[in-house]
């Protein structure tokens, strides 16, 4: 088996692990070579993409996988709005290449550096009241699996494999082709202004339900919140000058930031007061421009994120208990804290598996205490019926979200099919899966 041993580590610097070898499989058949190779040696097998997940979903100290090369065709079917490219593929190219054909995807996170491979398989998702996460708009994938099987997936072929693998956590099999659905390209008109909490919560039905993109930030030990909306207009004839968007997001939202965070890491009785000053820095502002370039925005400043999905209807009840939580932490929160919004779908995995949901990320800038934060809010949420994105941190179990999915059984019965000898895992799929 080809490979070197390599250290990896995360994006956000709090996963770390090195592998005995790293394989870089060019093809699907040097795909199901390495997947064999690697049962043959009775080692365990990890894909890892960006490295953008805070859990430790991409650890291994056996063979990675990197599926960077892998060069499988894409195809771009402009007349039926469908995409079929490498799982190993980033966003941020994916986005490019769409945008180059007139098409688009028709919703994304704020960041665009993740695999589709990696976005997908833990629940990757944007704002917006009518969409699902990004996981809903595949139509077809290519997986090869525990047994080294290749299996080509829709939702009328091998449908259960479909259910599981589109939010898969890497337990089912390797992704390597998938295949997207996707619209025309649109221009988004972006709204950021800032507002009182309660108010914002006083309209959210109206807010949320009245645009095609909702979401906001509440700053700590403050009653204030930034709201950004986006819609959908048909021209781009508002675009954000070169100076502003350089002001905003790369001078305040990151070179001001960092320099902040790092002052109240080091004095943090300062918090309050630079929390303060953060809700009201970012001024009232509209624009427009292309989609995936409204939706992602630059994330320079490293921290680490906890993220829960929540009915709808139970938001004020946790935001209330998370300011109480806040107010009493024995050190201080320096990131704000990010509300976004999706529909109900229909895979076993997802956070929005049958309900309507509200997304809830609290945040810690990078060397400040964040355990204790996390777990109290932890417990609210899962006393909500919250739950947890598959790829931020939280301490839930087998035993713990086998309740909170109804179709956790199923997905387990079809990882024992395609995975029967546990070549896939590693010690997160071991805790939130079971051994």
């Amino acid at each position: 088996m080809p490979g070197t041993p390599a250290a990896w580590t995360n994006w956000a610097g709090n996963q770390h692990s090195t592998a005995a070898l790293v394989v870089r499989p060019r093809t699907i058949p040097d795909l199901v070579a390495a997947v064999h190779a690697a049962a043959e040696a009775g080692r365990t097998i990890r894909p890892v993409g960006s490295g953008h997940s805070f859990t430790g979903a991409a650890r291994t100290d056996s063979v990675r996988l990197d599926l960077a090369d892998l060069d499988t065709e894409v195809t771009v079917d402009t007349a039926r709005r469908l995409v079929t490219m490498p799982a190993g593929m980033t966003l941020h190219a994916l986005n490019n290449l769409l945008a180059r054909h007139g098409l688009a995807l028709p919703n994304l996170g704020d960041i665009d550096a993740q695999t589709v491979a990696g976005a997908l398989s833990t629940g990757t998702h944007g704002t917006g009241a009518r969409l699902g996460c990004l996981s809903t708009f595949v139509t077809a994938l290519t997986l090869v699996t525990g047994t080294g099987e290749v299996l080509c997936c829709s939702a009328d072929k091998h449908r259960d494999v479909f259910a599981a693998a589109r939010v898969g956590l890497g337990a089912v099999g390797v992704l390597a082709e998938v295949t997207l659905r996707c619209v025309d390209a649109f221009v988004l008109r972006a709204h950021e202004r800032p507002a009182p909490l309660d108010a914002v919560l006083a309209e959210l039905p109206a807010l949320v339900n009245g645009h095609d993109h909702v979401e906001f930030y509440w700053f700590p030990y403050t009653s204030r919140v930034q709201v950004k909306t986006n819609d959908r207009v048909p021209t781009d004839d508002r675009p954000l000058p070169r100076w502003r968007g350089w002001l905003d997001d790369e001078f305040l939202a990151n070179t001001v930031f960092a320099g902040a965070c790092r002052l109240g890491r080091a004095i943090p009785a300062l918090a309050p007061g630079i929390s303060a000053v953060s809700a009201r820095a970012l001024t009232e502002r509209t624009y427009t421009g292309r989609s995936d370039q409204v939706f992602c925005t630059p994330r320079r400043v490293r921290f680490v994120e906890m993220e829960y999905a929540l009915p709808r209807a139970v938001l004020p009840t946790a935001l209330d208990a998370l300011r109480r939580i806040v107010d009493g932490l024995p050190f201080k929160v320096l990131f704000p804290v990010e509300v976004r919004f999706t529909a109900a779908d229909d895979i076993w995995l997802s956070h929005g598996y049958g309900r309507d949901s509200a997304y809830l990320a609290i945040h810690q800038y990078v060397g400040m205490p964040y355990e204790p934060y996390f777990r109290a809010f932890e417990q609210v949420a899962t006393e909500l019926g919250g739950r947890p994105h598959w790829g931020k941190l939280h301490w839930r179990d087998a035993a713990s979200l086998a309740p909170a999915y109804p179709r956790f059984a199923d997905f387990l019965t079809v990882r024992d099919r395609l995975d029967p000898a546990r070549l896939f895992t590693n010690p997160y799929l071991d805790q939130v899966l079971g051994s």
